[in-house]
């Protein structure tokens, strides 16, 4: 997929540091895009021309299919998904609560599967759909257990159905960027994140996640970051 002009992908979170900046890129380069977050009226501030907005919340068990749904009703096919939702959320693992832990799973984790699960059957041969993991599936770190946990638990998913999805000939790549400056943990739902280096911008991310969909590659690992 070297070339996006014309293809249709739907980036979920494209509110995000990320995802909007993701959605910004593939749109520059002529994709047809169907944009999902929990607000409407920020999702249309991005200012993407022509995107088809869906409004989701991940932690619902029929959102992921419905955005899809939306999406191939919407364009009648789909080449591309990917995926930058996401929460953060800090604290020993003796002492974080199981609300907590339960918002972690449902977003994190449970989102991406049945996100995948309905993109697979969705995608079109030779398409793409993307995870964002974190370099914590690499690196799992002290006071951040429970995250670290279940951004593995997500890698894990996307490096195995990469396996799967081979047969119909679709990619799916699993991406490990190192920590980024994207305000995340000023926002984490629950805790203190520990100190913790600068980390790299979020323009670099997104460039990196449109490489590995133009290049054809198949994952990216923390190490494979500037």
């Amino acid at each position: 997929m070297t070339d996006l002009s014309g293809k249709v992908f739907v980036v979920v979170g494209a509110t995000g540091a990320l995802g909007s900046r993701i959605a910004t890129l593939l749109a520059d380069a002529g994709a047809t895009l169907t944009i999902s977050g929990r607000s409407a009226d920020k999702l249309d501030a991005l200012g993407i021309d022509g995107a088809h907005i869906v409004t989701a919340d991940l932690r619902e068990p029929a959102a992921a299919a419905q955005v899809i749904d939306a999406a191939k009703e919407e364009h009648g096919r789909i080449d591309g998904v990917v995926n930058a939702a996401g929460v953060a959320a800090f604290g020993p693992v003796a002492e974080i609560d199981d609300d907590t832990v339960d918002d972690l799973v449902l977003i994190d984790f449970l989102g991406p599967l049945r996100l995948l699960r309905a993109a697979l059957s969705a995608v079109e041969e030779g398409g793409v759909i993307v995870g964002i993991s974190a370099v914590l599936a690499e690196q799992p770190v002290a006071g951040m257990a429970t995250y670290s946990a279940v951004k593995a638990a997500a890698s894990t998913l996307y490096i195995a159905a990469a396996k799967e999805a081979r047969r119909n000939k679709i990619r799916v790549v699993d991406v490990r960027p190192p920590h980024t400056e994207t305000g995340l943990v000023d926002r984490a739902i629950a805790g203190e994140p520990p100190k913790m280096p600068e980390g790299i911008a979020p323009d670099a991310v997104a460039k990196r996640v449109v490489s590995a969909i133009t290049g054809g590659e198949r994952e990216v690992p923390s190490s494979d970051f500037d």
